[in-house]
């Protein structure tokens, strides 16, 4: 049977297909915008970050194998934001500040603490760079103009978004008579005795990475340096070569906010030992 031909359905007007495509673009752009703007405000609320332990190592040379300048391994630090420290134990004639592949500016703390015992031959000294420069292969290199053989410890630590050294303490406690005592009784004995000593104390007012140092002064080969109230050991060299080294351990403890502190050491056998305690914090 014969039909009639169907007309063809009219297009939709362009105004309605320009509208229908339209609207969902603008919110998604406008989404977009909102979470930008949110982004934004979130990142502006958000504190600089907290000071935290960083790379670290320590440089030893042995008594009568060293070399000058004594160059520490290297280790990755941040390009900036850190600050670092140094710790030189070693003859004191071979008092020359550290410097370092960054070329920073290091600046001593204090004066040099003389060991006891040993006619002010051996001394400790600290030296920090705040707001340092950083990066790849960072060492510490110390001259030893005094004796170059000599033997040398030295701690290299960063730490991290810290640009201020908020305090620190320094002091040199020997053995109580009681400690002395039994050291000697456990001498006679056959034994080995301990000794506890406390550091100064230092007072944060935010967040803080602290970091403790001791420096024994027994002459023994083989020791034990343990610290209390949190801290954790991350550098140590107790055990030392038959030809002798500077003893040293190194410790760090993170606070989340004000307060005053201090870190008590135990160390067998019984001995003195210079210590110190350093406060680190984000630049307010």
């Amino acid at each position: 049977m014969d039909s009639a031909p169907l007309s063809p359905a009219p297009n939709p007007p362009p105004a309605t297909v320009g509208k229908r495509r339209r609207g969902p673009r603008l919110r998604h752009i406008a989404a977009l915008i909102a979470l930008l703007l949110a982004a934004t405000d979130a990142a502006a609320a958000t504190p600089p970050g907290a000071p935290s332990l960083g790379a670290h190592t320590l440089l030893g040379q042995s008594e009568g194998q060293g070399t000058s300048p004594a160059v520490s391994t290297p280790i990755d630090t941040q390009a900036s934001g850190s600050s670092l420290l140094v710790l030189v134990g070693s003859y004191a004639s071979n008092d020359a500040a550290p410097t370092d592949t960054y070329g920073n500016r290091w600046t001593q703390l204090g004066d040099s603490a003389y060991f006891r015992g040993y006619e002010n031959r051996f001394s400790a000294r600290a030296y920090v760079a705040t707001e340092a420069k950083g990066g790849p292969d960072h060492r510490i290199s110390i001259a030893k103009p005094g004796y170059a053989a000599g033997e040398l410890s030295a701690p290299f630590v960063e730490i991290r978004h810290a640009g201020v050294l908020q305090a620190v303490a320094q002091n040199y406690p020997a053995p109580s008579l009681t400690d002395k005592l039994e050291r000697r009784w456990h001498l006679l004995a056959g034994g080995d005795s301990s000794a506890t000593l406390t550091s100064g104390k230092v007072t944060t007012t935010g967040p803080a990475t602290l970091v403790a140092v001791w420096w024994g002064d027994s002459r023994a080969l083989k020791m034990t340096a343990v610290p209390n109230h949190g801290f954790k050991l991350i550098d140590q060299w107790l055990d030392l070569p038959p030809n002798s080294a500077v003893q040293c351990a190194v410790a760090v403890k993170q606070v989340d906010g004000p307060g005053t502190w201090d870190v008590s050491w135990t160390s067998a056998p019984a001995q003195g030992a210079i210590l110190w305690l350093f406060a680190f914090q984000a630049r307010p």
